[in-house]
């Protein structure tokens, strides 16, 4: 197996239990100031995908033999970007970043950073993650499954659940009719 693939496995595989860790700690902050998830029964199914994405990548990258794509500099020097992307989110976020679907009332809606120009930057860096990492060591089907996987999860599920959370919670702040 390629020592340049093991490391990069590890390496994002380390980073993304710091970030579950990171969640967990934000959804505590989130939860003790009066939050509440939105859309949990599926937040098993993003678990479920992440985690078999790096099953199949080690499958078809390790087990098969997988080598280098001839041009492998472009899909990761894409893929590091994507990594500069996620962590200028979560830092825009700052205690409100989180895996899950966390609301929290009483805060204003974060528009600074990606969040300035695009309304979900982290679902697109996450769809450019899945394509780019597999691409990189010649994963092919990993990268189509994966990627098709993520976007329709994330439109046919996830997206419109935080919409729907967030367009309850704008909702329940605006001033009722007629209650003068």
């Amino acid at each position: 197996m390629n020592l340049f693939f093991l490391v990069v496995l590890l390496t994002v595989l380390l980073q993304r239990l710091l970030e579950l860790e990171l969640a967990r700690r934000n959804a505590a902050y989130i939860r003790e100031r009066g939050g509440y998830e939105v859309g949990a029964e599926h937040y098993k199914y993003i678990v479920a995908l992440h985690g078999a994405f790096f099953v199949s990548l080690l499958a078809e990258v390790g087990w098969a033999q997988r080598p280098l794509a001839a041009h492998w500099y472009v899909p990761f020097a894409i893929f590091l970007l994507a990594q500069a992307g996620r962590y200028w989110c979560i830092s825009s976020l700052g205690r409100f970043w989180n895996t899950r679907i966390m609301i929290l009332p009483a805060a204003p809606r974060v528009s600074r950073g990606p969040y300035r120009y695009l309304r979900h930057p982290n679902y697109l860096i996450v769809g450019v993650e899945l394509l780019t990492l597999p691409l990189t060591f010649s994963a092919y089907l990993t990268a189509l499954v994966f990627t098709l996987g993520n976007l329709w999860l994330l439109l046919k599920v996830r997206i419109p659940q935080e919409e729907q959370g967030l367009a309850q919670l704008a909702k329940n702040r605006s001033p009722q009719s007629g209650d003068d």
